[in-house]
């Protein structure tokens, strides 16, 4: 019989909040929409210290620079241990032509058309922890 456990989060540092960014390809873009949260899914890469995201959104609905929240996890079932980040900041949607060909080729999407939308996020604030899991009088 093994002793029960309790959960834990562990706070990371935003290096490796990034470098998890970074390791990871798909995620969760949140967005308000008439004052309500919207979660999309959406594949990501980091590339200069930006977020570039591919989420089945309408670019219409992330006017000018829009503060948006960027959420990847990887938690392992049924222990309950991973980790999960976020990263906050303005984005921009990737006008480009050239750029958004590049960036259709190598981030797949889950829409196409008009819901099929490329954005770069500016991290300016990014949070992570570490799921784990303690033995009970463990580390107290």
């Amino acid at each position: 019989m093994t002793a029960p456990a309790d959960r834990r989060m562990i706070e990371v540092s935003g290096t490796e909040v990034l470098w998890l960014l970074e390791g990871s390809i798909q995620g969760r873009l949140v967005y308000i929409q008439r004052k309500v949260a919207v979660v999309r899914p959406a594949a990501h890469v980091m590339e200069y210290g930006r977020l570039v995201v591919r989420a089945p959104v309408q670019a219409a609905t992330i006017r000018g620079r829009a503060l948006l929240t960027y959420q990847v996890d990887e938690i392992r079932s049924p222990a309950g241990t991973g980790w999960t980040v976020s990263a906050h900041g303005p984005a921009d949607v990737i006008a480009d032509p050239d750029e958004a060909a590049h960036y259709r080729r190598t981030l797949p999407g889950w829409a196409h058309g008009p819901h099929d939308t490329l954005l770069r996020l500016h991290p300016q604030q990014v949070s992570g922890f570490r799921l784990a899991r303690t033995v009970n009088g463990a580390g107290r």
